[in-house]
């Protein structure tokens, strides 16, 4: 085991002083000369490289492991009824299709009560009743459409915007290139709310050299939620209670996985979520398994991985249940160096930021 053994690990130990002037506003147009930070878990060393150099890091044989959701635009600016007052309605999860019934987050839900009526887009489109609270922000809504499920749905998508962060959100309004922009090369799977933003430094050029090289692509399914973005409310992590996020495996890809453990091929996870999954899916034997289902899977130190034996993340917020995996996974010492070694070589942070390879 490479990480350092903790005890009575508290959320504190993941604060960091946000830079938050290095946030990017938006991807970088040359992604695979974008930055890559190297951090050797072994050898405890921090190299800076550019994201075109992940593939020296790879062997004929060995596995990179993605996450194919695809998001959806489930970001809905309305109005309330009577007083016209704005809302921002974000689509969490479909809970009835033949009913048309959602669980939402409002902004601000302060205001919104049941039996309230919501409309969105122009000449108000698509109107919902609130019909249950959920939470503080939470609510159940259905949709009060004539039409098909799959005529309302092409509604919504026609009139949502892509779910950007808080983070962004607060630098600059979403733009019409998010749509792209806030979505992998390979998302294929509609549900998610949040992008694996590590995918997002793929190109399919990327792509066709690491095939070239020998490398497979396999692919599972976690649609991240917006639990990714909400701050984390006790200080003792065995307490906290994460969203469950729907997710799949399929044998084939269990199979192909187990096979080049067994090989000791190296196995790379891109992204938290894709990491999630493969923990979620691991049977007391050191597998995978096939997998069809929710996770609220929350992983914090001390902690043994058992699958990937390398990591393509972002740079994370502190204190954040993504900062937290990847201290967990290389070590909380080490990642904190790491991340002031970023601060001072100026890396860009956040959803469209630049990437670190922890191997």
């Amino acid at each position: 085991m490479i990480n350092t053994i903790y005890t009575n690990i508290k959320l504190s130990h993941f604060r960091f002083k946000m830079p938050t002037e290095l946030i990017a506003s938006k991807p970088s147009r040359q992604k695979e000369e974008s930055k890559l930070m190297v951090v050797d878990r072994a050898a405890r060393t921090v190299e800076h490289k550019k994201f075109r150099n992940l593939l020296d890091y790879f062997d004929d044989g060995d596995l990179l492991i993605t996450n194919n959701t695809k998001v959806f635009p489930s970001r809905l600016r309305g109005i309330k009824e009577k007083t016209n007052a704005a809302i921002v309605v974000t689509l969490i999860r479909e809970l009835n299709p033949e009913n048309m019934l959602w669980d939402v987050v409002v902004e601000p839900a302060r205001k919104i009560r049941i039996g309230n009526k919501l409309y969105f887009g122009e000449n108000e489109a698509l109107v919902a009743e609130v019909i249950d609270n959920t939470t503080s922000r939470g609510r159940t809504i259905r949709f009060l459409y004539d039409g098909t499920h799959d005529e309302l749905i092409r509604a919504i998508r026609n009139i949502g915007q892509p779910p950007l962060p808080d983070e962004l959100l607060q630098i600059r309004d979403i733009a019409p290139s998010d749509t792209n922009d806030y979505q992998t090369i390979y998302a294929k799977v509609d549900g998610g709310i949040a992008a694996p933003t590590a995918g997002l430094h793929f190109t399919k050029e990327m792509l066709t050299r690491l095939e070239i090289k020998g490398v497979k692509r396999l692919e599972l399914t976690l649609h991240a939620g917006l639990g990714n973005f909400r701050d984390i409310e006790v200080e003792d992590l065995s307490k906290h209670r994460p969203d469950s996020e729907q997710m799949s495996i399929s044998q084939e890809v269990c199979d192909e996985i187990n096979a080049a453990k067994q090989a000791g091929r190296k196995i790379c996870s891109v992204g938290t979520t894709t990491m999630k999954a493969l923990e979620t899916a691991v049977t007391i034997k050191g597998k995978v398994a096939p997998f069809e289902g929710w996770s609220n899977k929350f992983i914090f130190p001390p902690y043994d991985f058992s699958i990937a034996d390398m990591m393509i993340t972002n740079f994370h917020h502190p204190m954040s249940p993504q900062f937290i995996m990847v201290c967990t996974f290389a070590d909380i010492d080490l990642m904190q160096e790491a991340y002031q070694a970023a601060k001072e070589a100026k890396y860009k942070w956040g959803t469209y930021g630049d990437a670190m390879l922890i191997v």
